[in-house]
């Protein structure tokens, strides 16, 4: 495994599959000076600051660490890391938290908009009540194996999610499961019926206003399979389809080859949405629960090195030009 100065990198200790990449704590204070050279309100509306926290990280680890995580997640043998400090403390908080995020994702690709929080990312609680109409938050129902993207125009190439803050909270453990581990794959995969395309709606929350079609299988150019899929949308057409969504639903949580893990607070999971599906087993019933704010990036891919250097140079442009007007007022 590559090493990288300030980082711990090592196979996850349930999968071979998943990278365990820890930030030791001299990176992290090096990461404070430029992150807070930026407020929340900073990322949230002027775009190219993205791209400065991500090259801020980056140049951190003279750029290999862009040229590692990418090179995970485009490799069909692995395709997915856990990222976050190697001691969570009260120091680093959600802010802190949702910068990182931040950097990560921008050294990977371009975050999607996500309708439903009106931003390129998106926040939210789990906790005992809930009356959405999403198993989202529904903290005390198993959230099935799923892909992200589903419903919308957009394209899904990578997902991050990052656990910000969890109390009193029992179960609720995140559970992956990659496509040639899956034990059913080859059989619903060579099925016409998952070639045929879908109709794949979402709930009103979703803030989604069109439907889309596509079908649940594809193959990538080697050949092999990838799928997007989740229980909650598609629209089947007729008994054919419906008949196979059963069957793949079953065979999906039916799978002895799941991956089971604690996302520790302050750590994300970053995984290709092609070949990966994730879900998260229910909690045990607290009336004080609060399930980690979460932060869901969906990005899709991007020539990323080209646009940080233009991005990166026009930011210092404006500053130039910003304190350039100051000195005349």
């Amino acid at each position: 495994m590559e090493k990288i100065s300030g980082f711990e990198i090592n196979e996850h200790q349930k999968s071979k599959r998943i990278i365990d990449i820890k930030i030791k704590k001299n990176l992290l204070k090096k990461l404070i000076f430029p992150f807070n050279k930026f407020d929340i309100t900073a990322l949230e509306f002027k775009p190219f600051t993205r791209f400065t926290v991500a090259k801020s990280l980056d140049s951190l680890t003279e750029n290999k660490l862009s040229k590692l995580i990418n090179s995970i997640l485009r490799n069909r043998d692995t395709g997915c890391f856990i990222i976050g400090p190697k001691n969570h403390s009260s120091k680093i908080t959600n802010d802190f938290l949702v910068k990182l995020s931040t950097a990560i994702a921008y050294l990977i690709g371009n975050p999607n908009h996500d309708s439903m929080a009106g931003k390129y990312y998106a926040k939210f609680e789990v906790k005992h009540e809930d009356k959405s109409d999403s198993y989202l938050r529904k903290a005390y129902k198993n959230m099935d194996l799923h892909t992200d993207g589903t419903y919308v125009k957009e394209i899904t190439d990578w997902l991050l999610m990052t656990k910000i803050e969890e109390k009193n909270a029992e179960g609720g453990d995140t559970v992956m499961l990659h496509l040639d581990d899956w034990e059913h794959c080859e059989d619903l995969f060579k099925d016409p019926i998952g070639k045929q395309d879908f109709v794949w709606g979402s709930p009103k929350s979703k803030n989604v206003d069109y439907k889309i079609k596509h079908p649940v299988f594809s193959e990538d150019k080697n050949n092999k399979a990838q799928i997007s899929y989740i229980d909650q949308f598609p629209e089947p057409k007729n008994m054919e389809q419906g008949v196979f969504l059963q069957k793949l639903s079953d065979a999906l949580e039916e799978s002895q080859n799941k991956i089971i893990t604690k996302l520790p607070v302050g750590s994300s999971i970053i995984a290709n949405n092609y070949f990966w599906l994730h879900g998260r087993r229910p909690f045990k019933e607290n009336k004080k629960l609060i399930r980690e704010l979460l932060i869901r990036l969906k990005l899709r891919n991007s020539s990323i090195n080209h646009s940080l250097e233009l991005l990166i140079n026009f930011s210092k442009i404006l500053e130039s030009i910003y304190a350039s007007l100051a000195q005349h007022v």
